[in-house]
């Protein structure tokens, strides 16, 4: 006899939970917000911390990152000689330093005698220039000789009550040439060290800080060398434009120290945005002085023109690829530099933040690896 099959039960539907309460919603809304309210200023802090003793140690941190820099332009001549002429470490950095010294001094003896040559010209057309403002205002009713009288006591007055600070400003001027004569040598020597010995310190980061941790930090510091070599790079080869192009305009408009005005604006161009502002007025004050209206409104056409150029087209081509950053980036961080630091924080400014640009990419590019590595695959049933 066939035994019945008993019908298995049904399945019971598992309860719906119920949606939370206003309460419930808004606490844990709070509650997120005051976790993440702590982190954001446990961070801040951190920052404040970071920034208290970057301020302390500037004397130190500031030549270290110059010397990085510069051996982000030096390095490939150097590995270069290492290479081909088989040239031991030591030999090839000491080649490479004295070369790019020898560069620099060369240039300079290059335009001494233009500005020797020409500065008097200039000096002459500004006395010029003030005599005739002088003469004029004698000559009308705008300013009483009275006026000048005055303003010419009070202005004596002022310098004799203000000798004590005027020597002490000297004192302080004399002191900032001396550091600043013992920073290059620092600089110098620690650009020889970094060329020479610098292959080392990524591997030595990697073994010190482990297989996980170094490995990341490896990562990072090849990218972050790869983009500040590139910056600087590409930051030189749109100076060298500027300068080329601003110079050989001078010289047709006819202003003098067209030569060293040039140099000035191939440095200048290494602070984006406010360094051509700066060389660029004192091109056009010059052309002003000695070329008169004329000239200063050709000469602030003719780097008005430059500046588009580079603006518009060779820095958008030629700096997508090693900076990436929008331009309002590069002047907040020029401005936020310059403002915390002076004129060498406005020059550290833009290769700080590109560098900071890679390792913000390099973080995402890795919580987008894990998270996506925790998400289930799809199946064809789903």
């Amino acid at each position: 006899m066939a035994r019945r099959r008993t019908p298995e039960p049904a399945p019971t539907p598992a309860p719906v939970p119920a949606p939370p309460s206003r309460e419930e919603t808004i606490g844990h809304g709070l509650s997120w917000t005051a976790r993440w309210s702590l982190r954001f200023v446990g961070i801040a802090l951190g920052l404040v911390l970071v920034g208290l003793v970057v301020k302390y140690a500037w004397v130190i941190i500031f030549p270290v990152l110059m010397a990085l820099i510069l051996c982000t332009v030096l390095a490939p001549v150097a590995s270069f000689l290492r290479r081909r002429l088989k040239l031991p470490n030591a030999l090839a950095a000491a080649i490479t330093v004295l070369g790019a010294i020898l560069v620099v001094v060369g240039v300079g003896y290059t335009i001494a005698p233009s500005v020797a040559s020409q500065g008097g010209d200039i000096v002459d057309s500004a006395s010029e220039g003030l005599q005739h403002v002088q003469d004029w205002v004698q000559s009308s009713d705008f300013v009483s000789k009275e006026q000048i009288d005055a303003g010419l006591q009070g202005l004596q007055e002022k310098l004799t009550g203000s000798a004590g600070t005027i020597a002490s400003g000297v004192l302080v001027g004399v002191s900032a040439i001396t550091n600043g004569l013992v920073n290059l040598v620092l600089v110098l020597i620690l650009t020889f060290l970094f060329v020479k010995d610098g292959s080392r310190f990524l591997p030595w980061v990697r073994r010190l800080a482990g297989p996980t941790a170094g490995r990341h930090l490896a990562e990072v510091g090849d990218r972050a060398w790869a983009t500040l070599g590139g910056f600087i790079r590409t930051q030189a080869l749109v100076s060298l434009i500027d300068a080329v192009l601003i110079g050989g305009g001078l010289l047709l408009i006819g202003v003098p120290l067209a030569v060293p005005l040039a140099v000035l604006t191939f440095f200048a161009g290494f602070v984006p945005i406010v360094g051509a502002f700066v060389a660029g007025s004192i091109a056009v004050l010059i052309a002003l002085v000695s070329n008169g209206p004329t000239g200063a409104l050709l000469a602030l056409a003719l780097i008005v023109a430059v500046q588009q150029v580079e603006g518009n087209v060779l820095s958008p081509i030629l700096q997508s690829k090693s900076m990436n950053l929008h331009a309002a980036v590069v002047l907040l961080a020029v401005t936020l530099g310059g403002t915390l630091f002076g004129i060498s924080g406005a020059f550290l400014a833009v290769p700080f933040t590109a560098v900071l640009a890679v390792v913000l990419r390099y973080l995402d590019e890795v919580v987008d690896a894990r998270t996506r590595s925790r998400v289930a695959p799809r199946t064809a049933e789903d």
